[in-house]
């Protein structure tokens, strides 16, 4: 059956756009493929192909391409010589590296899909795909999420589910197109205040992390769906502050007032500071309030900020008294 559709692409020749060998058990690719010159979708998943065959870089008009569920180990280098390519379908394959340069070429890339393989990480080159709208990596082994990627300001939906991560870059306010961020089942344990800064965000998914607070600002996001089960956050676990018995001693009143004199640089303070050794260590260790973000050294009950979810958003097994519950509390 393979043979036959493809012996009919061929007779088309430079007449053929689109060739479909979907589940045809074929191993290896078909060589004859530069004969097709023209072609703008080439659909080649569900099969057993182990490597892509040279004349792959033929396909320069080459739109669309489905690898999907094959036995590749690598991104080929051959892709990078599709200039045209939009869309690209590696998922389902045992890929755990991206073969370098492969990613320079693909400047017109609005899809990649490369769920379901073994990536341990993502080179630097994924900065380049300027016309990336959508990036989905769910089921690798990644463990974080490169900077580089935070520069695709076309990025508009991005799916990281199932991998290792542990933290979100601060870098992430960068994706100002960002819709749509899914996190399901990895490790992070807090979001990025930056995170606050993505005016365009109306989905997020962070389900199965071990996040335990929100970010200050977090309210402000425009979320319409969010989903947060499956965190120690709504478990109603309470977070103990110290008090001591005399509240706002001479000492934490003379500390926050050096304190804010030090965060203004007073050159007066700053040279005497240096000689109290004893005094300098001690200021060492003072903490900001996430809520007013002054200096302080004892924890205390004095910022409380109870925020109502919006109207419009999705809630996911949690309630307006659980949101309460969980608000940040110094």
């Amino acid at each position: 059956m393979a043979e036959r559709l493809l012996v009919t692409a061929l007779k088309g020749g430079r007449n053929t756009k689109i060739l479909t060998l979907n589940g045809k058990r074929i191993t290896k690719m078909p060589s004859t493929l530069e004969k097709l010159p023209n072609l703008k979708t080439l659909d080649l998943q569900n099969n057993s192909i182990s490597k892509v065959c040279p004349e792959l870089r033929t396909l320069t008009q080459l739109t669309l391409l489905n690898l999907g569920n094959n036995h590749l180990q690598e991104v080929p280098e051959e892709i990078k010589y599709l200039t045209s390519l939009k869309n690209l379908h590696l998922f389902g394959n045992r890929i755990c590296r991206i073969a370098p340069g492969v990613l320079n070429g693909l400047h017109r890339l609005i899809m990649l899909n490369l769920n379901d393989n073994r990536l341990t990480s993502l080179p630097q080159e994924i900065g380049r795909l300027r016309s990336l709208t959508y990036l989905s990596l769910n089921r690798n082994n990644l463990t974080v999420i490169p900077k580089e990627l935070c520069s695709l300001e076309h990025l508009s939906e991005l799916h990281l589910n199932y991998n290792q991560i542990v933290y979100i870059p601060e870098e992430i306010k960068f994706l100002k197109n960002l819709q749509q961020l899914f996190l399901v089942r990895n490790n992070i344990e807090e979001l990025p205040e930056e995170i606050c800064h993505l005016g365009k965000l109306r989905v997020l998914d962070i389900a199965g992390n071990v996040i335990q607070i929100f970010p200050a600002g977090f309210q402000n996001l425009r979320l319409r769906e969010f989903y947060c089960e499956g965190n120690p956050l709504f478990l109603k676990r309470p977070f103990l502050a110290v008090q001591p018995k005399d509240l706002w001693t001479l000492r934490e009143i003379a500390a926050r007032f050096v304190l804010s004199l030090l965060e203004e640089n007073d050159p007066l303070i700053m040279d005497a500071i240096e000689s109290y050794p004893e005094a300098k260590d001690k200021l060492s260790k003072a903490k900001k309030c996430s809520i007013c973000r002054k200096p302080f050294l004892s924890e205390w009950l004095e910022c409380v900020h109870f925020v109502a979810p919006s109207k419009e958003e999705e809630l996911s097994c949690w309630s307006i008294s659980e949101v309460e519950d969980s608000q940040k509390i110094l």
